[in-house]
Order: C-alpha cells, then sequence, then structure tokens
C-alpha cells in the first residue's frame, strides 16, 4: 500500500477515525479530571559505611549493590511496615478500622491489611548505581499523611536495622554466658584436682626437686663407677702372691723381719758347715730362723689379711653405692611419672584456662554488641508534605491520549477498509483484476489530482505490460 492508498483511504474512512481519536483523547481528559489527586513524599536515606566500634570491622564493605538490595528488601518488608502501624498507632483510628471492617468484612487483622495496603503505596528505590543514597517514597491522597508515612518507613528502618544488629548479639551473649559459667567451673575443677595432687605428692616446686634428684643420681652413678674401679683393684690384689704385694714389699714391719731372716740364714749356714748339722749352736740357730720364718710369716698373713679385709669392705662398699643408685633411679622414675600425671593436668587447668579466657573475650564482646544502638544508616533528608500532586499529570495525559488516539483512529479506519475494500485508485483497479485500465469515467468532482494520477498508471500499465489477446480481456 503506498501514499496514495492511504490517504485514499483516510478520505474514505475520515468520520470513523476521527471518531475512535476524540473517544479515546475524551477518555484521558475525563481520567485526567476524574481521577483523585495523589500525592507524593519522599524522604532520603544513606547507608554509611564506617567501622564497627565494638567488632571493629566494616559493616558490609564497600556500597556493593547485593548490600544496597538487602537494604531496599529489609524496608519493603512487612516486619518494617508492622513497626510503622504500630508506632503511629493506626489500628486506633476510627476511620481506618471503620474502612478495615467494609474492606475486609472481619477477615484477618487489621494490622496485616494496612501492612498490604501501606507497601503498595510504597517505593524504595536506590538512588543510583554505586549509590549509599536510598530515596523513600510513599503515596496517598493526603499529603501531610504521606510525608508522615514516608518518614515513619524510615524510622522504622532505622529501628529494625539496630534489631537485626542487636538480637543476634543478644542471642549469643546469653549463649556465650552459659559457656563461661561451664568453662569457669571446669577450670575450678581442674586446679582442685591439680592442687590436691601436688599436695598428695608433697610437690612445691616439681622441676626444682626432679633436679636434685637428678643430680643426686648422677652423682651416684658416678661414685658406682668409681668403686667399682677400686673394689676391682682390690679384688685383684687380694687374689695375688702374697710376696708380691706392694703393702707386704713396702711394710716397716716385714722389712726388718726380712732382713733378720737372711742373717740367720746366713749365720745357720755358715755354723752347719763349720760345726754339723747336729752342733748345739747350729741347733739353736735353726730354732731361731725358724722362729724368724715364722714371725715374718704372721706378719705376711697379717699384711695379706688386711689387704682382702679392705677388698672386702671395697666391695661391700660398692654394694652399698649399687643399692643407693637403685633406690635413687626407682625414686628419680617414680618422681618423673608423678611429675608426668602433675604436668598433665597442669595442662588441664591451661587448657581449661585458654578456654575460659577466649570464651569469656567472645563474651564480653557480644554483651557490647547487643547494647550497642548505633546504625550504620541514618536520615538524609526528611520528606515534606508536597504542594502538588504527583498524579494525574496533565499534560502526560494528554500527550498520550493524542498519541493513543491516532492509533486508534487510524486502526479503525484501515479495519474497516480491510472488512469492506474498495476501489480507491485505478492502480487498485490494476492490482484486484491483473487487466489495465483503458479509460475513466469523470465525475463532476473529479480534481486535477486524480486526472494526473489517471495519467500515470495507464502510462505504467501500457509501458509495462502487454496487452491481452482479443476474446480475453474487455
Amino acid at each position: 500500500m503506498n501514499l496514495a492508498n492511504i490517504i485514499a483511504v483516510l478520505r474514505a474512512r475520515w468520520l470513523p477515525a476521527v471518531l475512535a481519536f476524540v473517544l479515546v483523547l475524551g477518555a484521558a481528559v475525563a481520567y485526567t479530571v476524574l481521577a483523585p489527586k495523589m500525592y507524593t513524599a519522599t524522604a532520603t536515606l544513606v547507608i554509611d559505611i564506617k567501622p564497627d566500634p565494638v567488632a571493629a570491622m566494616l559493616y558490609g564493605g564497600a556500597a556493593s549493590p547485593a548490600m544496597m538490595n538487602t537494604q531496599v528488601e529489609v524496608l519493603r518488608s512487612d516486619r518494617v511496615a508492622l513497626r510503622v502501624v504500630r508506632n503511629l498507632k493506626l489500628t486506633e483510628v476510627p476511620e481506618i478500622r471503620k474502612l478495615w471492617e467494609k474492606v475486609s468484612k472481619g477477615d484477618g487483622t487489621i494490622e496485616d491489611w494496612l501492612v498490604d495496603f501501606m507497601l503498595r503505596n510504597l517505593d524504595v528505590q536506590v538512588a543510583r548505581a554505586g549509590s549509599n543514597v536510598v530515596n523513600v517514597a510513599y503515596r496517598g491522597t493526603e499529603p501531610q499523611f504521606v510525608a508522615t508515612l514516608a518518614n515513619a518507613f524510615v524510622q522504622a528502618y532505622l529501628e529494625t536495622a539496630v534489631e537485626l544488629r542487636v538480637d543476634p548479639a543478644r542471642e549469643y551473649s546469653g549463649f556465650f554466658s552459659k559457656q563461661v559459667d561451664e568453662a569457669r567451673a571446669a577450670l575450678e575443677s581442674a586446679q582442685q584436682h591439680l592442687s590436691k595432687f601436688q599436695q598428695a605428692q608433697g610437690i612445691i616446686a616439681t622441676d626444682e626437686r626432679f633436679d636434685v634428684e637428678m643430680n643426686r643420681l648422677n652423682m651416684l652413678s658416678q661414685q658406682l663407677v668409681s668403686m667399682q674401679a677400686v673394689s676391682g683393684e682390690s679384688s685383684s690384689r687380694a687374689l695375688a702372691a702374697n710376696d708380691n704385694l706392694s703393702e707386704v714389699l713396702n711394710s716397716p714391719v716385714l722389712a726388718p723381719l726380712k732382713a733378720d731372716v737372711s742373717r740367720a740364714e746366713a749365720r745357720l749356714r755358715e755354723l752347719n758347715s763349720r760345726y754339723g748339722d747336729q752342733h748345739p749352736q747350729v741347733v739353736e740357730a735353726r730354732s731361731t730362723l725358724n722362729d724368724l720364718k715364722s714371725r715374718l710369716a704372721a706378719e705376711t698373713r697379717n699384711v695379706t689379711g688386711s689387704v682382702s679385709v679392705s677388698a672386702r669392705i671395697d666391695r661391700a662398699r660398692e654394694g652399698q653405692v649399687r643399692a643407693s643408685l637403685e633406690e635413687q633411679r626407682a625414686k628419680v622414675l617414680r618422681m618423673k611419672e608423678v611429675r608426668d600425671q602433675g604436668s598433665v593436668l597442669a595442662r588441664d587447668v591451661e587448657n581449661a584456662q585458654r578456654s575460659y579466657d577466649l570464651l569469656l573475650n567472645r563474651f564480653n564482646q557480644s554483651n557490647l554488641e547487643s547494647q550497642n544502638r548505633q546504625s550504620n544508616a541514618s536520615m538524609l533528608a526528611r520528606a515534606t508534605p508536597p504542594g502538588a500532586p504527583s498524579s494525574p499529570k496533565v499534560a502526560a495525559n494528554l500527550l498520550i491520549g493524542v498519541f493513543f488516539g491516532i492509533a486508534v483512529g487510524l486502526g479503525v479506519a484501515f479495519t474497516l477498509e480491510q472488512l469492506d475494500k474498495r476501489i480507491r485508485v485505478p492502480s487498485d483497479a490494476v492490482t484486484a483484476l491483473g487487466l489495465p485500465v483503458i479509460g475513466i469515467l469523470p465525475t463532476p468532482t473529479i480534481g486535477r489530482r486524480m486526472r494526473v494520477q489517471l495519467a500515470q498508471a495507464q502510462d505504467r500499465m501500457i509501458s509495462g505490460r502487454r496487452l491481452p489477446a482479443p476474446g480475453k480481456g474487455t
């Protein structure tokens, strides 16, 4: 369809098109005039990202879209709306109660009805992408009422935000309070076990006493080694030949006796060679020699006996040192066992103390957080009663009415044309019949433009189509 066809259709169907345009525009004007005036009040809220003075950490970090969307959802929540209802005591307003009874006929609660009603008229949006500012707008028919509700929603959000931070901290504080009591009882029990154990074992300073006993054990070990060496030497000397003992060789008593024995033997040999074996002097000399030898043997036995006694004494002392060493070793082992048990109990006390300190610190932190009434949001600008209604918008409604009126008028015209299609211009006849236009009967009202269009159509048909054979056309 070309421009000529469109103009022809509009000229033929102008009356329905104009009627549709007038109806649509009239409906827009009627809506603009009859619609109730709605007022919008906007309060501005800023979400401040600042360090938490208690937890010493950033609340939410940067102003991420997820964090801002979360705050927007909190503002739109039933919890905030219910707090608005209770703060303003809207359930006690007689007009509101009568309206609720009329609309809901007593079904449900008035608080739930008010929450649903107010949330439908609430609009919460972030000012712009990446911003911390949130606009809280409320629509209604009363300027003062919408301003009051917008401010009430912001105030309810601030109180709810504090509750959302304080309530979990209060629950944690109660939980950690019980844990602290249990940890304190466990610490006291561990300390009592350690004290009773130390008293039962007579322990004052376990490490110092253990060091003293270890030094004594080392000293006994050294003494045992020395006594073993002395005892071995004494035993060896006791088993050695008598004449080879140093005590025998160096004895001040045996040396003169040995000299006397040597002189007596020399005298006996001399007398025996001079007088013979049976001479009285020889007999006397032999008797003297025997006495000297007996005395030497007796003294030698005394000396060697003292060596044997010394060996036995050394062995006895070695046994005593060994027994003392074994006793000291057993004592040290018992002390080590006691010290290990004491170390276990001491570690129990340390662990209980550490757990108690951690729980106490966490309890103190939770307790401070539960008492913190600071919020990370604040009201940037309060809502004021609007001076002009936000809707209906006269200019916008009229422009929309004109636009849709034109669209509906054109639609009606072309729809009627499709339902009752007629030949408006010569090209329509050519398109419909597939035959060239030979002539046209002019009407009294045909204009110069129609004649020009007819001539152009005839020229196109003559130049672009062949005439049909005789008998196949009119």
